[in-house]
């Protein structure tokens, strides 16, 4: 739900997310729960549900920068049926539930990569706290990053949802707007009443094929970015 912002952040990809779905909420700590929403921020996010050629870009280089990642992974660990890459959530406590979840979904969706929790040494972590634009997931173009959860976001749609998305941009998937309900990585294009938190045969097959034989040698990888 977020566009870029390169300016803010001149060493990471933002990207955006734009998730709008049911009124099951997040464990939000009480003091997030009523502290002030920045100025427009509700307006902000419904803006960018239908995302823009900057947010496609920066979504497009997310993808990329996953290139490298994975080569990196599958050289470091040839033999390995999956590449494990561990996560840290110590810096999203209200949250551990969600990302437990989301974990759990995209292991149980695809054989070829496994999310673990790690207290040090993380692939990526999770961040959580308020912010006009919603959730995104970052990259510093390296295959390392941080996916950022916001707190009004999560309490107006499927918390789960909003995690298992967010973390589908790590694995290498980028947002299809377009898509149906049923498509986890449609975000907010689905509407208000989407609350799918699980990917389809689609994007199970294809994070299942990028992890199995690196980025750079799956077949049509862009495929993606041909809209």
């Amino acid at each position: 739900m977020k566009s870029s912002r390169m300016s803010a952040r001149p060493l990471a990809l933002a990207l955006g997310l734009g998730l709008a779905s049911s009124a099951l909420g997040a464990a939000v700590p009480a003091s997030a729960q009523t502290a002030a929403t920045p100025s427009g921020a509700a307006g902000t996010s419904v803006a960018r549900y239908a995302g823009s050629v900057k947010e496609s870009a920066n979504n497009k280089a997310f993808f990329e920068a996953m290139h490298k990642s994975v080569a990196e992974k599958r050289a470091a660990q040839p033999n390995a049926r999956a590449v494990t890459v561990y996560y840290n959530a110590s810096r999203a406590p209200s949250f551990r539930s969600q990302i437990s979840s989301a974990a759990a979904i995209w292991n149980s969706s695809q054989s070829n990569v496994k999310l673990q929790p790690a207290s040090s040494g993380a692939d990526f972590s999770y961040r959580e706290g308020n912010d006009p634009e919603g959730s995104y997931a970052s990259t510093d173009g390296h295959g390392s990053g941080y996916v950022f959860l916001d707190y009004a976001q999560s309490r107006q749609n499927d918390s789960v949802r909003v995690a298992t998305h967010e973390t589908g941009h790590v694995l290498g998937l980028p947002d299809d707007y377009s898509g149906p309900c049923s498509e986890l990585m449609s975000g907010g294009g689905a509407g208000p009443s989407c609350t799918n938190r699980y990917p389809n045969a689609t994007e199970r097959s294809r994070v299942d094929e990028l992890w199995a034989t690196g980025l750079a040698q799956a077949p049509d990888s862009g495929r993606a970015w041909t809209r």
